[in-house]
């Protein structure tokens, strides 16, 4: 039996520690070992369909379903794949598609359905995809073999953040899981009799599926946790919950903490977050202006400046790449802007243009770093290149729809595809390498555009993207430049337009010293994002040169 798994039937057999669900309006409180009884009967529904080593999707969004059913395919020797949900915009026909093919992709026979999607059976059924709701589950108890599971077989397969229509998974293994666990334990210093984790985070992603429903169902902490759905009605739910239960860890992405930030400094009722020691912010840019201000807002009702912890994670490690050291806050790198453009060095800012970024902590323990520049050689302190790595939470490859993908180089590095350097022992991530925008031999971040253009006015924030065009035939171009796509509620005025072009210009060039080929004005909802809310800048600059 795998150690994962030994694990979460350890912790699940004897923890008095519980997950609460239902909030705001029927919240309902089951101990672990509940769950676990639930999931032995559904185990012992399943065994007959689900064989060791089979891939069962789920798609289902209440967290009260998916904990007992992704432990009952763990219990039968499976692996779980948390299927991207369709929403209110969504083309079913186009979703059925989709799922179809990542299906395939995984080899999974098997879909189980729970509420609020389980009125998608029809739809199931018309594509022939076989599925059991997991309400229906319900069989004799049954205890996993002693050989159910090994260190390399499948536990989750996650799949990515990218387009849906070239779907590609991640395989996580059995002894990924644990190590990278192990790692964000020992790294964030959870306490599993005090701490009490609080999250809307959607669990098809790797920080809801892995950090805050498989590490507290697997080590016996205490969680609360409701559906992204009801963060986005009421942002403000989320801290009334850390108040209510006395939250100790909780994580977002950025733009989840903006968004907060602006509710808590308009919010007149009784909070207190004195009890939060982690925010852990983390799965997108961070914005340190965006810290800052979710920080002041919050300091009225007790919220800690030093609570925020930077991290940096990836679905190739199960989550956690590193981790910043706990109780010291957001900490900035303020470097040389022309050094890094020109020559690839974070030198430290003495004078002039700097660039900012935030100190992402050291890696986690078990996971190695090293910086790769263009020749292949390994850099040195400062110096700015590809950030590798290498350990047993690295997964060791891909599913795709040609097949099976390596990710390991022969000696067990995995290329990231991030721009980064290490300084006093933490990593820092600069950005996406292919997102790089190269002008005059300088080398510019997208992240430096995009927050400089979100400041214009009527520019709705957290929905700006910056897109590299490259120079040639096809775009037409002599020499690379890029291009700027904003959200705002004036698009389809001619003169609100011009105006937020004029604007979000000025800016840009006032921040990184180049001027945009143009800025496109877009309506709200505009942009692509994936299932997860990201932006996808791929995507986005197909959009906008189909569009220039």
């Amino acid at each position: 039996m795998s150690r994962f798994l030994a694990m979460l039937l350890e912790s699940a057999a004897g923890s008095p520690r519980a997950m609460t669900t239902g909030e705001p309006k029927t919240p309902v409180r089951r101990t672990w070992p509940e769950v676990h009884d639930q999931a032995r009967r559904m185990a012992g529904a399943l065994r007959a369909e689900v064989s060791p080593g089979a891939a069962v999707g789920v798609l289902a969004g209440e967290p009260a379903a998916i904990a007992p059913a992704a432990q009952a395919v763990w219990l039968c020797g499976g692996s779980v794949t948390m299927l991207h949900q369709p929403t209110a915009r969504t083309d079913l026909a186009a979703w059925a598609e989709d799922t179809v093919s990542v299906l395939g992709m995984i080899g999974a026979e098997l879909v189980l359905l729970g509420a609020p999607f389980d009125a998608l059976a029809p739809v199931l059924t018309e594509r022939g995809i076989a599925f059991r709701t997991i309400d229906s589950l319900d069989g004799e108890p049954v205890e996993p073999d002693a050989d159910v599971a090994g260190e390399d077989d499948t536990a989750l397969l996650q799949l990515t953040s990218g387009s849906t229509a070239e779907p590609k998974a991640v395989r996580i293994t059995h002894r990924n899981l644990f190590a990278n666990i192990r790692g964000m334990v020992e790294a964030s210093r959870l306490d599993i009799e005090r701490d009490v984790m609080v999250s809307w985070l959607p669990l098809f992603h790797d920080m809801g599926m892995v950090g805050f429903l498989t590490i507290p169902m697997s080590t016996g902490l205490e969680l609360v946790t409701v559906t992204p759905v009801d963060f986005l009605t009421r942002p403000l739910l989320w801290a009334e919950l850390i108040s209510k239960y006395g939250g100790t860890v909780t994580a977002a992405p950025n733009f989840a903490y903006a968004v907060l930030g602006r509710q808590l400094a308009r919010a007149e009722g009784p909070l207190d977050l004195s009890s939060l020691r982690i925010a852990l912010n983390g799965a997108e840019p961070i914005d340190p202006d965006a810290v800052d201000a979710f920080v002041a807002s919050g300091a009225r009702f007790g919220l800690r400046a030093d609570a925020v912890l930077a991290a940096y994670g990836m679905a190739e490690t199960a989550l956690g790449v590193s981790f910043a050291p706990i109780d010291t806050g957001l900490q900035v790198d303020h470097v040389d802007a022309d050094q890094l453009e020109a020559h690839r060095i974070a030198a430290p800012a003495t004078y002039g243009p700097t660039r900012r970024f935030p100190r992402l902590g050291p890696p986690l323990p078990g996971i190695e770093v090293k910086v790769v520049g263009d020749d292949g050689a390994v850099l040195g302190e400062r110096g700015v290149g590809v950030i590798h790595l290498r350990g047993e939470s690295v997964t060791p490859g891909y599913l795709t729809v040609d097949g099976p993908v390596a990710t390991q180089d022969a000696d067990g590095w995995l290329d990231t595809g991030d721009e980064g350097y290490v300084a006093d022992g933490q990593v820092v991530v600069c950005g996406r390498r292919k997102d790089v925008i190269i002008m005059g031999g300088r080398n510019i971040y997208p992240t430096d555009i995009e927050r400089a253009a979100a400041e214009a006015g009527e520019v709705r924030a957290g929905n700006v993207v910056a897109v590299r065009m490259f120079a040639g035939a096809e775009t037409g171009r002599h020499r690379e430049s890029f291009l700027v796509a904003v959200e705002s509620r004036k698009a389809g005025d001619p003169a609100a337009e011009q105006a937020i072009r004029k604007d979000v210009t000025s800016r840009v060039v006032s921040a990184v010293g180049v001027r945009p080929a143009e800025v496109v004005v877009l309506g709200p909802g505009s942009l692509p994002k994936t299932p997860s809310g990201k932006l996808r800048r791929a995507a986005t600059g197909e959009l906008l040169r189909a569009r220039v």
